[in-house]
């Protein structure tokens, strides 16, 4: 069973930082797209960031300059660095792992709040 374990989410004020990771097996980490996902109360699932298995990386135009998605290969990890938050980045993050959309899965989500 393909697991894919978040951490790092909570309650920051405006301005501040965070910084999520995902842990996932190796065979998954190796071959499939990583990215970010989040839903906010009321709206869609929408793509954050995500990055290719060679580093490539495209971002949300609402988040680009101020979020940064990393992987680090001997961890299996990836992460997502989120500085300037603001309180539009409130939402349910969830880790997802994509192979050609053919296969797709997903962490269990972890809640951002941005509130002063």
């Amino acid at each position: 069973q393909v697991q894919l374990v978040e951490s790092g989410g909570g309650l920051v004020q405006p301005g501040g930082s965070l910084r999520l990771s995902c842990a996932a097996s190796e065979s998954i980490f190796r071959t499939y797209v990583m990215g970010w996902y989040r839903q906010a109360p009321g709206k869609q699932r929408e793509l954050v960031a995500r990055i290719t298995t060679d580093g490539n990386t495209n971002y949300a135009d609402s988040v680009k300059g101020r979020f940064t998605i990393s992987r680090d290969d001997a961890k299996n990890t990836v992460y997502l660095q989120m500085n300037s938050l603001k309180p539009d980045d409130t939402a349910v993050y969830y880790c997802n792992a994509d192979f050609y959309h053919i296969n797709s899965y997903w962490g269990q989500g972890t809640q951002v709040t941005v509130s002063s």
